[in-house]
């Protein structure tokens, strides 16, 4: 029996690489928000121009704000100005992404959620992409000026080199994790309702921002003190507190500070890596009902609609306050037109600088919603049209539509109008008020009636544009040109309110406004709703055409 041969030893090779560690997804997503943000540019001209205008007075308003924050260095009280900015610029990235949404696709976490990628990565990354854009830039440079304002000594220019980027984290983190804690609210339908609300925070802001400078320009800086002194420890105030803080000597305190600020961006980290941990792993039942819910939620024959006229002018009427209550478009137009219609009067009176004349704004912005009544149905004028068959009918139509109207504004520019009189003490104008407004109101009704058949035009459903393209000529017409030609015809009413405020004759027939106006008002109403039905009913064809570009 043979031996068996030797087996020869098979030579060693090389030894097999270590597993390299993954790469950096960061440079990726810094790329996707610069792609994001150039496609997007690409669209149209229009956009382009929109989004560099945007940019360069946004950046001039900074630098302007950067250089009167320098300007104002030295003085007693800039510390109570510098400590509540960099509060109200975080306070402004929280609220961003609730009602801009769309205004960054990577605020959207969702997006990535069939992609292999860990919370952690994912976290560094989004926050780095967060900081390229316009937005940022304007935060860099309000928070550099208010720590430059603040800062004396060179301790105190090294404490800003780290406060300012330092704060800066912190309200991008903020944004993001209040982002994607919402983020499934803020793709909903209601998500989108809540953006309509922007126009009011804006509006409502201004006006407060008007007011307390007007407050700060009579009663100095010192007023901010009390302010500034709570807020320096809540960050990221706390960054722009810590360099005022080292300016003082107080070192210990500013470190303190620091600190602070350095945990609320750990904290927001943690809280935003949570979140996006739930979305990539959480199964969405967003879009889930059960059928209780459904069968609760579903409106029935009852309620207010059992308040609403008989027939079709019930019907019509229920349509546009359904369109009210649901349309994002008209909602938003809608809401506007009620926050200015409040603002302008009320915050006069508050100033003592009103008058009750002023009220006549709220009739004026609510009366601007008739304008274009055909513009909110879009293509679906359509089935509205194939119920026309008779100047009848558009008459009905218009009606229905014009009463829906007055449901919401007779009683609410009867509201402001009685607000406005009561701030101002001034009762005895009370009558002559509310009758301008109702002959106001009328003029508008009538003039917008008209114009809705003889000028429509397109409302995009998507998009922040509230006119399609090719059709701004139109809108202005309808819009300012309806405006002129209320003005017109109420101006005997306003000639009326006139004599009896400057003759000594008319003193004693100043309550006669208010039936007269309410007369006037109802008669121009029903004669313009009578004189746009026939034109309506004649061009059917062409309202469906230009309401359905967008």
């Amino acid at each position: 029996m043979s031996a068996a041969a030797p087996t020869e030893p098979v030579p060693a090779g090389p030894a097999a690489p270590a597993s390299a560690p993954a790469p950096s997804i960061t440079p990726v997503v810094v790329r996707l928000k610069l792609s994001l943000l150039r496609n997007g540019l690409r669209q149209s001209a229009g956009r382009r121009a929109a989004y560099v205008t945007s940019a360069v007075l946004a950046l001039l308003f900074a630098a302007f704000q950067l250089l009167g924050l320098i300007m104002l260095r030295g003085h007693p009280h800039i510390a109570s100005v510098a400590v509540p900015g960099g509060a109200l610029l975080a306070l402004g990235w929280a609220v961003m992404p609730l009602f801009f949404p769309s205004g960054d696709e990577t605020l959207d976490p969702t997006r990535l959620v069939m992609l292999p990628l860990r919370p952690r990565p994912l976290v560094r990354a989004l926050l780095t992409a967060s900081l390229v854009g316009v937005g940022p830039l304007f935060t860099a440079l309000l928070l550099a000026g208010c720590a430059v304002t603040v800062a004396h000594g060179a301790a105190a220019w090294a404490v800003a080199v780290l406060a300012v980027p330092l704060a800066l984290l912190v309200c991008v983190a903020l944004a993001r994790a209040v982002a994607a804690a919402n983020i499934q609210l803020l793709t909903s339908r209601r998500g989108r309702d809540l953006a309509v609300l922007s126009g009011l925070v804006v509006a409502v802001g201004a006006q407060f921002v008007n007011f307390g400078m007007q407050r700060l320009g009579t009663a100095g800086l010192a007023q901010l003190d009390p302010v500034a002194d709570v807020l320096r420890w809540v960050p990221p105030a706390t960054a722009v507190g810590a360099v005022d803080s080292v300016s003082r000597g107080a070192y210990a305190v500013a470190a303190a500070q620091l600190a602070l600020t350095a945990a609320a961006l750990v904290a927001l980290l943690r809280v935003w890596a949570r979140s996006l941990t739930l979305l990539m792993t959480a199964p969405d039942a967003s879009t889930l009902q059960s059928p209780d819910t459904a069968a609760r939620e579903r409106p029935g024959a009852g309620g207010l609609t059992r308040l609403l006229p008989a027939g079709r002018t019930g019907t019509v009427m229920e349509r546009s306050l359904r369109y009210v209550w649901r349309d994002p478009k008209t909602k938003a137009a809608w809401v506007t037109s009620l926050a200015i219609g409040l603002i302008v009067p009320v915050f006069n009176a508050l100033q003592g600088a009103g008058s009750p004349y002023f009220a006549c704004f709220a009739a004026g912005m609510l009366g601007i919603q008739m304008y274009n009544q055909f513009g909110q149905d879009t293509s679906a004028f359509w089935m509205v049209a194939l119920t026309i068959s008779s100047p009848r009918d558009a008459y009905v139509e218009l009606r229905g539509r014009a009463l829906a109207l007055l449901v919401v504004t007779l009683p609410y520019a009867t509201v402001v109008t009685v607000l406005t009189t009561a701030l101002l003490g001034e009762w005895g104008r009370l009558p002559q008020v509310l009758g301008l407004s109702f002959g106001v109101l009328g003029a508008m009704l009538a003039t917008g009636a008209w114009m809705s058949a003889r000028f429509p035009y397109s409302v995009p459903q998507e998009g922040y544009k509230n006119v399609a393209p090719g059709q701004a000529g139109l809108a202005w017409i309808a819009v300012f040109g309806g405006m002129l030609s209320a003005a017109l015809l109420c101006s005997p009413v306003i000639a009326l309110t006139v004599w009896t405020n400057v003759s000594a004759s008319g003193d004693g027939w100043g309550w006669l406004l208010l039936p007269l106006g309410a007369l006037y008002g109802a008669g121009l109403t029903l004669l313009g709703l009578r004189l746009a039905a026939p034109r309506t009913a004649a061009r059917l064809p062409e309202i469906l055409t230009a309401v359905s570009k967008g």
